[in-house]
Parts: C-alpha cells; sequence; structure tokens
C-alpha cells in the first residue's frame, strides 16, 4: 500500500514560497509544489492568474470569516476539497468548465456536515 504514496514524485512535495500582493501589501506563501500545481489548475478554469485567485480567495474568506488564522492551510484545504468535489462529481473535470459558472448551493447541497457549514448547504 504505502508504495503507491512514497514513490511520489519528491518535488511534488517540496516547499515553495511564493509573494503575492494582498491589499496592496506583500505577503509571502509557502506550498507544496503539488498544492501549486491544483491551484494553477484552479485558476487557469477562470481565466486567472494563482496570484489574481489567491487575492479573489483571500477577500471572499475575509469577508466570510473576518479573520485569516492560517491562509496556507485554507489553500491547502481548497486544493483538497476542489479535487474531492471532482471525485464525487459535483465539479466536472472538464477544465473548460468555469468554476464561477457553477451553482455552489448545488455543488455543496447534501454534503457530510463536516465537510461544509452548516449554513453553506
Amino acid at each position: 500500500m504505502c508504495q503507491i504514496f512514497v514513490k511520489a514524485n519528491p518535488m511534488s512535495y517540496e516547499a515553495t514560497t511564493r509573494s503575492i500582493r494582498l491589499h496592496g501589501v506583500v505577503t509571502s506563501v509557502r506550498l507544496e509544489n503539488l498544492f501549486w500545481d491544483t491551484l494553477e489548475e484552479i485558476a487557469s478554469r477562470d481565466g486567472m492568474q494563482v496570484p489574481q485567485l489567491l487575492s479573489k480567495l483571500y477577500d471572499e474568506l475575509l469577508e466570510h470569516r473576518g479573520d485569516i488564522p492560517n491562509y496556507s492551510s485554507f489553500l491547502r484545504v481548497c486544493c483538497q476539497r476542489y479535487l474531492a468535489l471532482q471525485l464525487d462529481n459535483r465539479i466536472p473535470r472538464d477544465l473548460g468548465i468555469p468554476i464561477r459558472s457553477l451553482n455552489a448551493h448545488a455543488v455543496l447541497h447534501g454534503l457530510k456536515p463536516k465537510l461544509v457549514e452548516a449554513s453553506a448547504g
């Protein structure tokens, strides 16, 4: 079983730090390359670059939560949710379909309570 995981390309779990600008302030985000690859895919679906996606996610999370204690962890969870929702056929695997065109309520409807806020589904 472990061979499936231990034979991963070491570059995929090497961490890379990128500088991004959030509200005019330059900050750094450190993620493993596999997460950066997933963020690239998510961003490209909506015609964005990763810094634009990160800024949009940051703004929406700040508006929703009012506080962002661990943005890097949030981004990792975003990537995991994106892939899990694709596997569950809630997000189309067709990369030509923008995420912004999806009905969030329909995508999240019926998810297990630990995967979505009670008020979101």
